[in-house]
């Protein structure tokens, strides 16, 4: 039998552990070439000696002669640093999921793709930051991208077989997060600990206020454009609180194709993994009748500005995507280190946002990869200089 031969980028995170899980389940199919990760070196470590992966890679250059210790008399490669993570996701591969968190993942996904892997995309900032970068490198080296946010994934098999000429709209659900029900005056003082809890998700902490500023919802807005290719005017957000219809496909003909499943990442992971294949998951399966209902409403978006930001995004185009996210991942920072309130985050963005239009030149340049990362960097220092002067 053929093995398959698998990298996973970001393997330490949520998405990448339910992935492993998967994995090791039918860990025979599989030859496994490169895990990487951040600064928890144990799981890393581990997690390589189990899988017998080729080579381990943190994020973190300072953490290599601990990363070389736990992983002594293995034989297991060990790197470090950025450059190491893209020479990681280079290596030869059939299947490689994209699971670092935030804009760091697009230059490790392009190199994958580079090698024509098939790669399973969970790091939706790359499609955010630069979504035309990420789909032509696809078409030149005839790479293949799966979708695993379980919102694009559920899109994904609601169009298996059908024309997208045909679609006429795509509902992506959010669950409202931890602070869906509160009142508003009531947001500027929620708290770190209440924002990292999420009602239905086991997710990382950063995603998880992400879902409940729903920064995470207009990252998928932006996503859900660059890849299937729809009018901005065609996405809609819909209020689910019991995360288990993940997405709905209306087409002209007024027929709402909906995906329903257990709020369990396993599903969209499986489904990439085994595609063009549908093969048994360990996951749970739904009695609707003791559900007995499922409820929806439409965002308030006093309560949720991100996604009025998104739109905006969408609207102005360049590199307004790759500033957006820079600025909602320092803004995040400062939020959990203490220098910003929860209803603050989305200020700083909005301001960013403002201020790198006004300039001039940086959002309207050519979008390659080292015009994003400039960018990028620009809207960081801007989102630290506006969060400096708040706090002082």
């Amino acid at each position: 039998m053929t093995r398959r031969r698998i990298s996973i980028l970001g393997a330490t995170g949520s998405i990448g552990q339910n992935t492993i899980d998967l994995i090791k389940r039918d860990l025979a199919a599989y030859e496994v070439v490169a895990l990487t990760g951040a600064g928890n070196i144990a799981q890393l470590a581990t997690d390589a000696r189990a899988l017998r992966a080729q080579v381990a890679v943190t994020a973190d250059a300072h953490r290599l002669d601990d990363l070389r210790a736990a992983l002594a008399g293995s034989g297991i490669e060990a790197a470090a640093g950025q450059a190491a993570l893209s020479e990681a996701a280079a290596r030869p591969a059939d299947w490689v999921m994209s699971a670092i968190v935030g804009a760091a993942g697009l230059a490790p996904g392009m190199a994958a793709l580079e090698q024509g892997a098939t790669l399973a995309l969970a790091n939706k900032e790359s499609l955010v930051c630069g979504g035309t970068l990420i789909l032509e490198t696809a078409r030149k080296h005839n790479a293949r991208l799966l979708p695993v946010d379980s919102e694009h994934s559920a899109v994904f098999q609601a169009l298996v077989g059908e024309d997208m000429a045909a679609v006429e709209r795509i509902v992506i659900t959010a669950s409202g997060g931890a602070f869906s029900d509160w009142p508003l005056a009531d947001l500027p003082n929620a708290t770190l600990a209440q924002a990292s809890s999420h009602p239905n998700w086991d997710m990382g902490q950063r995603i998880t206020i992400d879902s409940a500023s729903m920064f995470n919802k207009a990252l998928e807005v932006i996503e859900t454009r660059e890849y299937f290719g729809v009018e901005p005017d065609k996405i809609e957000v819909l209020v689910h609180p019991e995360s288990m219809i993940h997405a709905l496909v209306g087409f002209h003909d007024g027929a709402l194709m909906a995906h329903v499943g257990p709020p369990d990442m396993r599903h969209a992971i499986g489904y990439a993994l085994h595609w063009p294949e549908r093969r048994a998951l360990p996951v749970e399966r739904l009695d609707l009748a003791a559900i007995g209902s499922l409820t929806f409403r439409a965002p308030d978006t006093a309560r949720w500005p991100a996604l009025r930001l998104a739109r905006e995004v969408m609207a102005r185009g360049g590199l307004a995507g790759a500033v957006f996210n820079a600025a909602k991942e320092t803004a995040l920072d400062g939020f959990i280190a203490g220098h910003l309130s929860f209803t603050a985050m989305a200020e700083v963005v909005e301001q960013v946002l403002t201020q790198m239009d006004a300039a001039g030149g940086h959002i309207d340049a050519q979008m390659t990869l080292d015009n994003v990362v400039a960018a990028d960097h620009l809207a960081r220092r801007t989102a630290r200089n506006i969060i400096e002067k708040r706090a002082g």
